[in-house]
């Protein structure tokens, strides 16, 4: 008797369960709820698409539901559908924010940039402080490359929320393509209690130009080192591949092989993710007097006012691979991508540390670890001037370590 009742029960509880976990499809809600189950959580876009239109036969006038089914146009590519869907909501409300943002991406996702900019404009006439609609502005004069325009923008969204990560990696971005010239100086001290008897010194003149086509820089830099004197030229470029992508790519050469590696390049390709991610997978080559291949992969996020990020360098050798690895913090203190903190911490030598990547040229697998601080800071807009200071305590011989202090300063004026 008493497995008679506990079979009853286990059955009741199982059609319970049947019915509270089944989907409603019989309401309009019940629908829209099944067709964002369909989109987010199967990728099955046909079946969400069904759910939509059954949803707008039983509510026509549902202006979410017809958002929701004209971003899924989007996202599958027919864009005369998805316009009609955005356009039918912001007829009969022309102030619905979230229409104007989905019809805003339609455009900028189709390289509409005009369109993209007036329905934006639209939009903010009736919501000003939308950091939605602000953000999607600055993105499209970005690929427009009106890039004084979305800097302007982006002054203006930081004046509303200060702390606005996705604000914070576009105005990164628009850094380096604001201004078409720039021109920049450094200087750099390494000091050795141990390892060297002579400090090393670096000096470097930089000058870039935006283009269509992306930034492209040449650099000369001047050391001494070891008593002797050396100089390096290079060239830098940062190509446009899309609005996720683009790369770096690098060459330089020196005559004077014992101050630098006679050939250096290097090549990384970057992506804009979600969520105010970003990140880099690439190579730099160095040649001293034998081939050195050295690759990289990084992964930085912007949090509020903060960039937090994550490097290692990692070059194979004949028995093991050598690895190097960093950690860093950045704290932008105002509404500019010049004025930053910056702290670092990591262990290794960097090939992209130019006052110190001549230490590359060691049969013996250097153990370090560093920490470095830096400032950056600019001055009626077009000016900016850099600090910074670090130590690495470097294993430079077996079971002997030494310390080293670097100094530096820079100039950069974009006209």
């Amino acid at each position: 008797m008493q497995c008679k009742k506990l079979f009853f029960l286990l059955l009741v509880c199982t059609l319970i369960g049947r019915v509270s976990f089944s989907q409603d499809t019989t309401s309009s809600d019940g629908l829209f709820q099944a067709a964002r189950k369909a989109a987010f959580e199967e990728k099955d876009y046909t079946k969400a698409k069904s759910y939509c239109y059954r949803a707008l036969t039983i509510s026509p006038n549902y202006a979410d539901i017809r958002i929701f089914l004209g971003r899924i146009y989007t996202w599958t590519d027919n864009y005369d559908s998805a316009k009609i869907c955005f356009e039918t909501v912001l007829k009969n409300k022309p102030d619905y924010e979230d229409a104007t943002v989905a019809y805003t991406d339609l455009e900028y996702w189709n390289n509409h940039y005009d369109n993209a900019l007036k329905i934006s404009e639209a939009g903010l006439r009736f919501h000003p402080q939308s950091t939605d609609l602000l953000i999607r502005r600055a993105k499209v004069l970005i690929a427009a490359r009106k890039y004084s325009e979305a800097g302007a923008v982006i002054q203006q969204l930081f004046s509303i929320d200060k702390s606005n990560a996705e604000a914070r990696a576009l105005a990164d971005r628009i850094k380096d393509v604001s201004a078409k010239n720039k021109i920049g100086v450094s200087y750099g001290y390494t000091y050795f209690d141990k390892q060297f008897s002579d400090p090393w010194h670096l000096v470097s003149l930089d000058y870039s130009r935006s283009t269509k086509l992306g930034s492209f820089a040449a650099r000369v830099n001047y050391a001494n080192r070891f008593k002797s004197d050396g100089v390096q030229y290079e060239v830098d470029a940062y190509p446009h591949i899309s609005k996720t992508f683009y790369s770096y790519v690098s060459a330089g050469y020196s005559a004077d092989d014992g101050i630098f590696p006679k050939f250096r390049a290097g090549f990384s390709l970057y992506a804009n993710l979600p969520k105010s991610f970003e990140a880099e997978a690439g190579f730099r080559y160095l040649h001293f007097t034998d081939d050195t291949w050295i690759y990289t992969l990084y992964l930085g996020k912007y949090y509020r006012n903060w960039l937090f990020s994550g490097r290692t360098y990692l070059t194979p050798g004949s028995s093991n691979i050598s690895q190097s690895y960093s950690l860093a913090a950045r704290y932008y203190y105002k509404g500019s991508a010049e004025d930053y903190l910056l702290l670092t911490v990591g262990t290794g030598i960097s090939p992209d540390e130019r006052s110190i990547a001549q230490q590359l040229n060691s049969n013996y697998k250097l153990l370090s670890q560093k920490a470095s601080a830096a400032w950056n800071f600019s001055i009626k807009k077009y000016n900016s001037f850099s600090l910074n200071a670090g130590w690495i305590n470097q294993e430079y011989l077996k079971d002997t370590k030494g310390n080293q202090f670097d100094i530096g300063i820079g100039y950069t004026r974009r006209f």
